[in-house]
C-alpha cells in the first residue's frame, strides 16, 4: 500500500479528516504520516507535541501501522 492508496482507504473509514498524510507537521488532534530524514515517521499529533512515534523505511509499512493504528482507536 502507498499514500494515495492509504488515502482512500481512509476516506472510506470516514476518517480521513482526522489524518495527516504527507500534510501539516503538527496538526492538532491528528494521526500523521510524514516522510522526514529518509524514513517515514507515524505519530499522533497533539497540541504541538509528538507521542507515539514509530519510524520505518519502507512507505508499505508505515501505511499498513498507520490504517492498523486507525482501525485499531476507531473500536474504542
Amino acid at each position: 500500500m502507498n499514500v494515495h492508496e492509504l488515502k482512500n482507504k481512509l476516506d472510506e473509514l470516514g476518517v480521513s479528516g482526522s489524518c495527516s498524510i504527507l500534510g501539516q507537521k503538527y496538526p492538532s488532534e491528528s494521526y500523521c504520516l510524514m516522510y522526514e530524514d529518509s524514513l517515514w515517521k507515524y505519530y499522533y499529533s497533539e497540541r504541538g507535541c509528538r507521542s507515539n512515534l514509530k519510524e520505518f523505511e519502507s512507505e508499505e509499512e508505515a501505511c499498513e501501522y498507520c490504517l492498523k493504528q486507525v482501525k485499531r482507536d476507531m473500536q474504542y
